[in-house]
Protein backbone atom coordinates (compact mmCIF):
# COMPACT_ATOMS: atom_id res chain seq x y z
CA UNK A 1 0.00 0.00 0.00
CA UNK A 2 1.49 3.56 -1.25
CA UNK A 3 0.93 6.55 1.28
CA UNK A 4 2.76 9.73 0.96
CA UNK A 5 5.18 11.50 3.09
CA UNK A 6 5.56 15.82 2.50
CA UNK A 7 5.35 14.93 -1.47
CA UNK A 8 7.27 11.61 -1.21
CA UNK A 9 5.37 8.28 -2.12
CA UNK A 10 6.37 5.74 0.71
CA UNK A 11 5.80 2.19 0.41
CA UNK A 12 4.25 0.82 3.26
CA UNK A 13 5.55 -2.96 4.06
CA UNK A 14 5.41 -5.58 7.00
CA UNK A 15 8.00 -6.51 9.49
CA UNK A 16 8.94 -4.41 12.29
CA UNK A 17 13.11 -4.34 11.27
CA UNK A 18 12.12 -3.21 7.59
CA UNK A 19 9.70 -0.62 8.60
CA UNK A 20 12.36 0.80 11.23
CA UNK A 21 15.19 0.92 8.63
CA UNK A 22 12.37 2.91 6.26
CA UNK A 23 12.06 5.10 9.54
CA UNK A 24 15.16 5.99 9.83
CA UNK A 25 15.87 6.43 6.09
CA UNK A 26 12.87 9.10 6.12
CA UNK A 27 13.82 10.93 9.11
CA UNK A 28 15.75 13.69 7.47
CA UNK A 29 12.62 14.05 5.26
CA UNK A 30 10.41 14.70 8.30
CA UNK A 31 12.98 16.93 9.42
CA UNK A 32 13.09 18.93 6.35
CA UNK A 33 8.88 18.62 6.17
CA UNK A 34 8.73 19.82 9.41
CA UNK A 35 11.06 22.57 8.79
CA UNK A 36 9.20 23.76 5.36
CA UNK A 37 5.62 23.59 7.25
CA UNK A 38 7.07 25.46 10.29
CA UNK A 39 8.45 28.38 7.43
CA UNK A 40 5.03 27.97 5.37
CA UNK A 41 3.32 28.58 8.47
CA UNK A 42 5.75 32.12 9.41
CA UNK A 43 4.97 33.17 6.11
CA UNK A 44 1.58 32.92 6.07
CA UNK A 45 1.39 34.65 9.61
CA UNK A 46 3.62 37.67 8.32
CA UNK A 47 1.54 38.22 5.30
CA UNK A 48 -1.68 38.52 7.43
CA UNK A 49 0.13 40.59 9.61
CA UNK A 50 1.54 42.96 6.87
CA UNK A 51 -1.60 43.04 4.85
CA UNK A 52 -3.17 43.61 8.34
CA UNK A 53 -0.86 46.74 8.57
CA UNK A 54 -1.67 48.05 5.82
CA UNK A 55 -5.50 47.72 5.81
CA UNK A 56 -4.69 49.53 9.26
CA UNK A 57 -2.79 52.68 7.25
CA UNK A 58 -5.18 52.32 4.32
CA UNK A 59 -8.09 53.41 6.82
CA UNK A 60 -6.14 55.81 9.07
CA UNK A 61 -5.69 57.62 5.74
CA UNK A 62 -9.09 57.54 4.35
CA UNK A 63 -10.33 58.70 7.42
CA UNK A 64 -7.93 61.71 7.39
CA UNK A 65 -8.92 62.49 3.49
CA UNK A 66 -12.61 62.15 4.32
CA UNK A 67 -12.13 64.65 7.18
CA UNK A 68 -10.59 67.54 5.18
CA UNK A 69 -13.57 66.73 2.54
CA UNK A 70 -16.15 67.02 5.47
CA UNK A 71 -14.88 70.27 6.80
CA UNK A 72 -14.75 71.65 2.95
CA UNK A 73 -18.24 71.03 2.32
CA UNK A 74 -20.14 71.50 5.64
CA UNK A 75 -19.85 75.20 5.97
CA UNK A 76 -22.00 75.49 2.31
CA UNK A 77 -24.32 72.80 3.56
CA UNK A 78 -24.85 74.39 7.39
CA UNK A 79 -25.52 77.40 5.33
CA UNK A 80 -28.94 76.26 3.95
CA UNK A 81 -31.99 76.60 5.55
CA UNK A 82 -33.80 73.56 6.65
CA UNK A 83 -36.01 73.62 4.08
CA UNK A 84 -33.26 73.82 1.26
CA UNK A 85 -31.21 71.06 3.43
CA UNK A 86 -33.62 68.45 2.67
CA UNK A 87 -34.27 69.54 -0.99
CA UNK A 88 -30.65 69.51 -1.51
CA UNK A 89 -29.19 66.97 -3.87
CA UNK A 90 -26.76 64.12 -1.75
CA UNK A 91 -23.38 64.62 -0.71
CA UNK A 92 -21.06 61.88 -0.99
CA UNK A 93 -17.26 62.58 0.52
CA UNK A 94 -15.77 60.07 -1.51
CA UNK A 95 -11.71 59.85 -1.54
CA UNK A 96 -9.95 59.64 -4.75
CA UNK A 97 -8.04 56.34 -5.00
CA UNK A 98 -8.83 55.24 -1.48
CA UNK A 99 -9.18 51.66 -0.41
CA UNK A 100 -12.67 50.53 -2.04
CA UNK A 101 -12.55 47.01 -0.58
CA UNK A 102 -11.38 44.61 1.77
CA UNK A 103 -12.06 41.12 3.83
CA UNK A 104 -10.32 40.73 7.52
CA UNK A 105 -10.08 36.97 6.90
CA UNK A 106 -10.54 33.78 4.72
CA UNK A 107 -14.00 32.79 6.13
CA UNK A 108 -15.43 37.07 6.26
CA UNK A 109 -17.44 38.17 3.91
CA UNK A 110 -16.15 40.57 1.42
CA UNK A 111 -16.68 44.61 2.51
CA UNK A 112 -16.78 47.77 0.65
CA UNK A 113 -15.85 50.94 2.25
CA UNK A 114 -19.02 53.37 2.31
CA UNK A 115 -17.77 56.91 2.11
CA UNK A 116 -19.43 59.48 4.19
CA UNK A 117 -22.21 61.56 3.25
CA UNK A 118 -25.11 63.65 3.64
CA UNK A 119 -28.17 62.91 2.60
CA UNK A 120 -32.42 63.09 2.70
CA UNK A 121 -33.80 59.88 4.31
CA UNK A 122 -37.22 59.05 3.27
CA UNK A 123 -39.35 59.78 0.49
CA UNK A 124 -41.67 62.57 -0.91
CA UNK A 125 -45.43 62.76 -0.79
CA UNK A 126 -45.56 61.12 -4.29
CA UNK A 127 -44.15 58.20 -3.45
CA UNK A 128 -46.57 55.19 -1.95
CA UNK A 129 -46.45 54.84 1.44
CA UNK A 130 -44.16 58.01 2.25
CA UNK A 131 -41.71 57.97 4.89
CA UNK A 132 -41.12 61.81 6.49
CA UNK A 133 -38.38 63.14 5.13
CA UNK A 134 -35.44 64.57 7.22
CA UNK A 135 -31.64 65.19 6.58
CA UNK A 136 -29.15 62.82 8.17
CA UNK A 137 -25.17 63.13 8.35
CA UNK A 138 -22.64 60.30 8.29
CA UNK A 139 -19.64 62.12 8.99
CA UNK A 140 -17.14 59.17 8.64
CA UNK A 141 -16.69 56.29 6.64
CA UNK A 142 -17.47 52.95 7.18
CA UNK A 143 -17.87 48.99 5.13
CA UNK A 144 -21.28 47.46 4.51
CA UNK A 145 -20.91 43.37 3.59
CA UNK A 146 -21.04 43.31 -0.63
CA UNK A 147 -23.39 40.80 -0.56
CA UNK A 148 -26.07 39.48 1.83
CA UNK A 149 -24.44 37.32 4.45
CA UNK A 150 -24.52 33.78 3.11
CA UNK A 151 -25.15 30.24 4.42
CA UNK A 152 -21.52 29.60 3.43
CA UNK A 153 -20.51 32.67 6.01
CA UNK A 154 -23.21 31.49 8.55
CA UNK A 155 -21.80 27.49 8.51
CA UNK A 156 -18.12 29.23 8.93
CA UNK A 157 -19.33 30.34 12.49
CA UNK A 158 -21.10 27.06 13.48
CA UNK A 159 -17.93 25.62 12.45
CA UNK A 160 -16.32 27.23 15.02
CA UNK A 161 -18.16 26.96 17.46
CA UNK A 162 -20.52 30.38 17.14
CA UNK A 163 -23.85 31.37 16.41
CA UNK A 164 -25.48 29.47 19.19
CA UNK A 165 -24.90 26.25 17.21
CA UNK A 166 -28.49 27.30 15.18
CA UNK A 167 -28.28 25.50 11.89
CA UNK A 168 -31.48 27.59 9.51
CA UNK A 169 -33.41 25.52 7.39
CA UNK A 170 -32.92 26.31 3.62
CA UNK A 171 -36.04 25.69 2.54
CA UNK A 172 -34.97 23.12 0.14
CA UNK A 173 -33.52 26.36 -1.88
CA UNK A 174 -29.92 24.86 -1.69
CA UNK A 175 -27.12 26.71 0.92
CA UNK A 176 -23.91 27.91 -0.11
CA UNK A 177 -24.32 30.97 -1.68
CA UNK A 178 -27.71 31.73 -1.04
CA UNK A 179 -28.30 34.40 1.16
CA UNK A 180 -28.82 33.34 4.62
CA UNK A 181 -32.81 32.86 5.68
CA UNK A 182 -34.65 32.19 8.79
CA UNK A 183 -33.03 33.86 11.08
CA UNK A 184 -34.21 35.96 14.20
CA UNK A 185 -32.48 39.49 14.98
CA UNK A 186 -30.73 38.51 17.56
CA UNK A 187 -28.73 35.48 14.83
CA UNK A 188 -27.96 38.14 13.31
CA UNK A 189 -26.48 39.87 16.79
CA UNK A 190 -24.99 36.49 17.31
CA UNK A 191 -23.29 36.64 13.99
CA UNK A 192 -21.71 40.12 13.87
CA UNK A 193 -20.14 39.45 17.53
CA UNK A 194 -18.88 36.40 16.61
CA UNK A 195 -16.98 38.04 13.48
CA UNK A 196 -15.83 40.95 15.71
CA UNK A 197 -14.10 38.11 18.13
CA UNK A 198 -12.78 36.33 15.44
CA UNK A 199 -11.31 39.37 13.71
CA UNK A 200 -10.33 42.01 16.71
CA UNK A 201 -12.87 44.44 14.85
CA UNK A 202 -16.01 45.77 15.39
CA UNK A 203 -18.90 44.28 13.34
CA UNK A 204 -22.25 45.29 14.15
CA UNK A 205 -25.55 45.47 12.24
CA UNK A 206 -26.26 48.89 10.32
CA UNK A 207 -28.26 51.76 11.56
CA UNK A 208 -31.58 52.31 9.35
CA UNK A 209 -30.26 55.78 8.32
CA UNK A 210 -26.70 53.55 7.04
CA UNK A 211 -28.60 51.23 5.68
CA UNK A 212 -30.45 53.54 3.39
CA UNK A 213 -27.86 55.90 2.88
CA UNK A 214 -25.73 52.16 1.46
CA UNK A 215 -28.66 51.68 -0.85
CA UNK A 216 -29.11 54.62 -2.54
CA UNK A 217 -25.49 55.25 -2.93
CA UNK A 218 -26.48 59.02 -4.45
CA UNK A 219 -29.63 58.81 -5.77
CA UNK A 220 -32.80 60.09 -4.92
CA UNK A 221 -35.41 57.76 -6.91
CA UNK A 222 -36.88 55.34 -5.18
CA UNK A 223 -35.35 52.95 -6.22
CA UNK A 224 -31.12 52.76 -6.83
CA UNK A 225 -31.99 52.12 -10.55
CA UNK A 226 -33.99 54.86 -10.99
CA UNK A 227 -37.54 55.51 -10.64
CA UNK A 228 -39.08 51.59 -10.90
CA UNK A 229 -37.48 48.41 -10.94
CA UNK A 230 -37.60 45.15 -13.06
CA UNK A 231 -37.20 41.78 -12.65
CA UNK A 232 -34.05 42.12 -14.26
CA UNK A 233 -32.95 44.42 -11.62
CA UNK A 234 -34.02 42.54 -8.72
CA UNK A 235 -35.46 39.35 -7.54
CA UNK A 236 -38.73 40.03 -6.10
CA UNK A 237 -42.91 39.36 -6.67
CA UNK A 238 -43.29 41.27 -10.27
CA UNK A 239 -46.43 39.22 -11.55
CA UNK A 240 -50.00 41.48 -10.90
CA UNK A 241 -51.48 38.40 -10.56
CA UNK A 242 -49.47 36.31 -8.10
CA UNK A 243 -48.50 33.84 -10.80
CA UNK A 244 -45.00 32.23 -10.49
CA UNK A 245 -42.80 30.53 -10.38
CA UNK A 246 -41.20 32.44 -13.51
CA UNK A 247 -38.41 35.40 -13.62
CA UNK A 248 -41.08 37.80 -12.71
CA UNK A 249 -42.22 35.98 -9.52
CA UNK A 250 -39.38 33.16 -9.15
CA UNK A 251 -40.68 32.81 -5.41
CA UNK A 252 -37.36 31.58 -4.28
CA UNK A 253 -34.17 33.22 -2.92
CA UNK A 254 -31.67 33.24 -6.01
CA UNK A 255 -27.46 33.25 -5.19
CA UNK A 256 -25.99 36.50 -4.03
CA UNK A 257 -24.69 38.45 -6.91
CA UNK A 258 -27.39 37.54 -9.53
CA UNK A 259 -28.29 41.41 -10.22
CA UNK A 260 -26.15 44.68 -10.54
CA UNK A 261 -24.81 46.30 -7.90
CA UNK A 262 -25.78 49.44 -6.90
CA UNK A 263 -23.23 52.64 -7.54
CA UNK A 264 -21.42 51.95 -4.14
CA UNK A 265 -21.14 48.40 -5.22
CA UNK A 266 -23.45 46.72 -2.99
CA UNK A 267 -25.85 43.80 -4.78
CA UNK A 268 -29.22 43.33 -3.46
CA UNK A 269 -29.82 46.13 -1.76
CA UNK A 270 -33.59 45.64 -3.21
CA UNK A 271 -34.87 42.25 -2.59
CA UNK A 272 -33.90 38.76 -2.35
CA UNK A 273 -33.84 38.94 1.27
CA UNK A 274 -35.48 41.45 3.76
CA UNK A 275 -32.49 42.15 5.88
CA UNK A 276 -32.39 43.31 9.73
CA UNK A 277 -31.05 46.67 11.24
CA UNK A 278 -30.00 47.90 14.73
CA UNK A 279 -32.57 50.80 15.21
CA UNK A 280 -35.85 49.38 17.38
CA UNK A 281 -38.95 49.83 15.62
CA UNK A 282 -40.62 53.17 15.68
CA UNK A 283 -44.25 53.56 13.72
CA UNK A 284 -42.88 57.05 12.46
CA UNK A 285 -39.86 59.45 12.41
CA UNK A 286 -40.33 62.55 14.38
CA UNK A 287 -38.13 64.99 15.88
CA UNK A 288 -36.16 62.48 18.16
CA UNK A 289 -35.52 60.64 15.74
CA UNK A 290 -31.38 60.19 14.75
CA UNK A 291 -29.82 62.55 12.30
CA UNK A 292 -25.98 61.59 12.67
CA UNK A 293 -26.17 57.95 11.36
CA UNK A 294 -26.95 56.32 14.68
CA UNK A 295 -29.56 53.13 15.40
CA UNK A 296 -32.79 54.93 16.81
CA UNK A 297 -33.09 52.58 20.17
CA UNK A 298 -35.72 54.06 21.78
CA UNK A 299 -38.54 52.35 23.57
CA UNK A 300 -38.96 48.73 24.57
CA UNK A 301 -37.29 47.28 21.08
CA UNK A 302 -38.96 43.67 21.26
CA UNK A 303 -39.80 45.19 17.36
CA UNK A 304 -36.72 45.96 15.10
CA UNK A 305 -36.41 47.45 12.19
CA UNK A 306 -36.08 45.46 8.31
CA UNK A 307 -34.84 46.83 5.24
CA UNK A 308 -35.06 46.27 1.59
CA UNK A 309 -37.62 43.68 1.12
CA UNK A 310 -37.80 40.36 -0.46
CA UNK A 311 -38.12 37.95 -2.93
CA UNK A 312 -42.21 37.87 -1.80
CA UNK A 313 -42.24 41.47 -2.12
CA UNK A 314 -44.11 43.83 -4.05
CA UNK A 315 -41.79 46.39 -5.99
CA UNK A 316 -43.65 48.87 -3.46
CA UNK A 317 -41.93 47.26 -0.49
CA UNK A 318 -38.27 47.30 -2.36
CA UNK A 319 -38.40 51.01 -2.29
CA UNK A 320 -34.58 52.68 -0.81
CA UNK A 321 -37.27 54.54 1.40
CA UNK A 322 -39.35 51.70 2.68
CA UNK A 323 -39.79 50.31 6.04
CA UNK A 324 -41.08 47.58 7.95
CA UNK A 325 -40.27 45.83 11.16
CA UNK A 326 -40.71 42.47 13.02
CA UNK A 327 -40.62 40.88 16.48
CA UNK A 328 -36.66 40.84 17.34
CA UNK A 329 -37.10 36.81 17.77
CA UNK A 330 -38.57 35.99 14.29
CA UNK A 331 -37.66 33.79 12.01
CA UNK A 332 -38.76 33.74 8.59
CA UNK A 333 -38.12 32.53 5.08
CA UNK A 334 -37.74 35.74 3.63
CA UNK A 335 -35.75 37.54 6.62
CA UNK A 336 -31.60 37.62 6.22
CA UNK A 337 -28.53 39.55 7.13
CA UNK A 338 -26.27 42.56 6.05
CA UNK A 339 -23.63 43.40 8.10
CA UNK A 340 -21.35 46.46 8.82
CA UNK A 341 -18.16 47.00 10.08
CA UNK A 342 -16.74 50.45 11.98
CA UNK A 343 -13.60 52.06 10.68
Amino acid sequence: MKTSLCGFRVLRVRGAGLQRALWHARIPHLIACTIISVASQAQANEYVRIAATDLKAQIAELKAKTAELVARDRARLDALSPPQRVAAPPAVWRVPDALTEFRDCTDCPPMVVIPAGEFTMGSPPAELGAEAQHRVIISTPFAVSKFEITFDEWDACLKAGGCGGYRPDDEGWGRGERPLINISWEDGQAYASWLSRRTGKSYRLLSESEWEYAARAGTTTPFYHGNSVSPSDANYNGSTDGSGPSDVNRQRTMPVGSFPANGFGLHDMHGNVSEWVADCWQDEYSERTPTDGSAWLEGTCNGRVVRGGSWEDSDTELRSAARTGGNKEDRFYTDGLRIARSL
